[in-house]
C-alpha cells in the first residue's frame, strides 16, 4: 500500500515519528559526550550526555537543560525519557542516576516516585558532605 492511500492513522504515525526524531536530533546537536566519573549498573564508567543550551536557572530547583518545542519550554531529559519510554504518570519522576542535571543519557534516567526521588536526593547529599 502506497503511503499516498495508507490509512490516515498510519500516514500521521509516521509523521510524529519523523517530528520526535527530529526534535532528538536538535537535543543532540547541543549534547556534550563527557565522562564525568558516573559508573553505570554494569560497574563500567558510563559518560554523561551533557546539554550545552539553556538552563532552568541557578536557584531551587534549577540546572536543568531547557528547549523551547511548539512555543513551551521543556525540560530536555524528558523530552529524551518520553522519546524513548513513552508517557511519564502524573506521580512519577524522572531522577538522574548520574546525579547530573543537564545529563540526557537515557541509561542515566530512572523513572521513579517523588518518595524515591527525595530519599536518593538526601542520600547524595549525605555522601556530598562527607567527602
Amino acid at each position: 500500500m502506497s503511503e499516498l492511500h495508507a490509512p490516515l492513522s498510519v500516514i500521521t504515525g509516521s509523521e510524529h515519528a519523523y517530528r520526535r526524531n527530529e526534535i532528538i536530533e536538535r537535543i543532540y546537536e547541543r549534547v556534550l559526550v563527557e565522562d564525568t566519573g558516573y559508573v553505570g549498573n554494569d560497574d563500567l564508567p558510563s559518560p554523561c550526555h551533557l546539554w550545552q543550551g539553556p538552563t532552568s536557572g541557578t536557584g531551587r530547583g534549577g540546572g536543568y537543560g531547557r528547549m523551547s518545542l511548539n512555543s513551551q519550554t521543556v525540560a530536555t531529559h524528558l523530552v529524551v525519557y518520553t522519546h524513548l519510554f513513552g508517557y511519564i504518570p502524573g506521580k512519577k519522576q524522572i531522577d538522574h542516576k548520574c546525579n547530573n542535571r543537564l545529563c540526557c543519557n537515557p541509561a542515566h534516567l530512572e523513572m521513579v516516585s517523588h518518595l524515591r526521588n527525595q530519599r536518593r536526593r538526601a542520600e547524595r547529599a549525605k555522601e556530598k558532605t562527607s567527602d
